[in-house]
């Protein structure tokens, strides 16, 4: 199983965070695999280590997937959370009230978006 957080809006524009897991199904010698998922586009990003971004919403349904660097993500409900290198996230707030993100450790932060 792939551990995924969740972030999404409600109905009422509030933004939480929800924990699911991927399954895999053995495909022999290459390991376990997940089901296909169609994507649009992928993009590198790289972030100042003094990265501080208020409150906003994902440009597009996307997963993250941390490849160096820690993050602090905040609901608009308040809740924060933090992820560790290698931590995938399933961002889903196009709409309402947002998150806010920041980095939590005092160096460049490299990630990859997939646009789904």
């Amino acid at each position: 199983m792939i551990q995924i957080t969740r972030i999404y809006s409600d109905a009422n524009g509030e933004s939480h965070f929800e924990d699911f897991e991927v399954p895999l199904k053995n495909n022999g010698d290459i390991g376990f695999l997940s089901d296909d998922e169609p994507v649009k586009s992928i993009v590198f990003r790289e972030v100042s280590p003094s990265y501080d971004y208020d409150f906003h919403n994902a440009p597009d349904r996307q997963y993250i997937v941390l490849l160096e660097g820690g993050v602090e993500i905040e609901t608009s409900l308040g809740e924060k959370r933090t992820f560790e290198t290698g931590s995938i996230l399933l961002v889903e707030d196009t709409t309402g009230k947002g998150h806010k993100t920041k980095n939590i450790e005092p160096k460049l932060r490299k990630s990859i978006f997939i646009k789904l």
